[in-house]
């Protein structure tokens, strides 16, 4: 399970580029990891708990509270309970009621794994983000944007330093000649995102947030139509090769055509039609 779970933590992040996840041992509801959008960070405390011995009385009760208690203390605006908060459960036994009806009160799902690849299977679908309503509210974030800058060996100048995020580690010295630099207070950090420890902005950079926004506001599905019944061109927009399957894909923006390879590459890789973006007209002044 730890291996899958591993698995689950780079997937997520890799979708989910400036959430934060936190883990906590259901066994005697302890924490193994902070919230935080450190991937290494959590990989690293789920490889140490193959060692670990629970003891103790399992405590459904006890692990919620906990997970309830870090929501609210991550932010003051939003103070989540069992009503509000989805609590989907995935699990390896036999079916528990009390499971079952935590996930139908709160409007989620609950399943109980088969295999090994139908547990793969549950966690993938927790992995992508679901796109984002028209009637949420918005609401601001403070973010920062740090400067990465990496110091030459040959600058007699340069001095190591050490990262913020590991000052609480006592296992990685955190000593290196660059890394991420906030203006506003001078913390340095190897990697990104994270929550400054001087200010306690999230500081993430920009190919994080367009990584996210692709998530949140996916691409339309292109329209399904039978190659026979198609009349225009029979040459696909994206790779230029003759249309031979049975069914073309086309943009419903600009009517351009796509092969299923392309339809599929489109959508799941580059997030934004190749035709539209050929067709928004550039500013005069770049």
């Amino acid at each position: 399970p730890n291996l899958l779970l591993e698995y689950f933590v780079e997937e997520y992040f890799d979708q989910n580029s400036i959430s934060q996840i936190g883990i906590i041992v259901t066994k005697r509801a302890e924490k193994l990891t902070e919230l935080s959008g450190n991937p290494r960070k959590h990989i690293t405390s789920l490889k140490k708990a193959t060692d670990m011995t629970c003891h103790g009385e399992p405590s459904l009760y006890n692990s919620l509270s906990m997970a309830m208690q870090t929501l609210k203390l991550l932010t003051l605006l939003y103070s989540p309970t069992l009503k509000t908060a989805k609590m989907c459960v995935i699990g390896m036994s036999a079916e528990v009621r009390v499971c079952t009806g935590l996930a139908r009160e709160t409007g989620s799902t609950y399943h109980e794994i088969l295999d090994e690849s139908h547990y793969k299977e549950l966690l993938t679908h927790h992995v992508s983000p679901p796109p984002a309503s028209s009637s949420s509210e918005c609401s601001l974030i403070h973010m920062g944007f740090p400067q990465h800058t990496i110091a030459a060996l040959a600058d007699q100048d340069a001095k190591p330093s050490f990262s913020m995020a590991h000052l609480d580690s006592s296992s990685e010295p955190g000593l290196a000649l660059g890394g991420y630099f906030y203006p506003q207070c001078w913390a340095k950090y190897c990697e990104l995102p994270v929550e400054c420890k001087m200010c306690g902005l999230t500081l993430v950079s920009a190919p994080h947030l367009a990584w996210l926004y692709h998530h949140l506001f996916p691409l339309d599905a292109f329209q399904e139509i039978p190659l026979e019944e198609y009349k225009g061109e029979r040459f696909c927009y994206g790779c230029q090769g003759q249309l031979k399957d049975q069914h073309v894909y086309v943009c419903i923006v600009f009517q351009n055509v796509f092969c299923v390879d392309c339809d599929v590459f489109v959508h799941d890789s580059v997030h934004c039609c190749p035709g539209c973006i050929h067709k928004i007209p550039i500013p005069s002044g770049i």
